[in-house]
């Protein structure tokens, strides 16, 4: 059942592909006439207009007909669904199969390395991954430092259960009381 879904999907794709190679450019009527107007599309309202009455010679209008293939709608290029990611938990939502991640722009370079290193051993597809070598390096160098920072603090707990703790050292202030008494 899942290879079929696979297939149908890169069916969808390869279809919406071709589509939208038909499809023309829809423009703003009269955006060529007038620097005024600039060409992203508007849709045409007017009683007498020429674009919404569909009058021979004049550029298409946006119609239902251009949709892609609803199995393909929402879907990234490379076939997978886009998902925004803003921390490491959401992660544990994803399907590596179907699904991909965008990490959000919000997201800083550290909680952004945590989620690229995590996404990695989970085999996560990441969409918007610009590899700073930077990132990758610093995420490597603060986990070097845990595991030394981790291992000096074993040894030290293994040093202080081997040794007891002597007797407190005399201080200046107990030797006088001391000597006082």
């Amino acid at each position: 059942m899942k290879k079929q879904e696979s297939t149908t999907r890169e069916k969808a794709l390869e279809l919406r592909g071709r589509a939208k190679k038909k499809k023309p450019k829809f423009a703003r009527q009269e955006s060529w006439r007038y620097k005024r107007l600039k060409e992203n599309w508007r849709r045409p309202r007017g009683l007498d207009n020429k674009m919404r009455r569909k009058i021979k010679g004049w550029p298409p209008t946006v119609s239902v007909g251009y949709r892609g293939p609803k199995v393909a709608r929402g879907l990234h290029p490379s076939g997978y669904k886009e998902v925004l990611i803003y921390n490491v938990e959401g992660l544990e939502k994803i399907d590596q199969k179907t699904q991909a991640i965008r990490i959000a722009h919000t997201v800083g370079k550290r909680k952004r390395a945590k989620i690229i290193t995590e996404a990695r051993k989970r085999k996560i597809t990441i969409l918007n991954l610009k590899e700073a070598k930077e990132v990758v390096k610093e995420e490597k160098e603060l986990v070097e430092k845990k595991e030394e920072e981790e291992k000096l603090e074993k040894k030290e707990e293994t040093k202080e259960a081997e040794t007891e703790k002597p007797k407190q050292k005399k201080t200046k202030k107990r030797k006088r009381r001391a000597e006082k008494q």
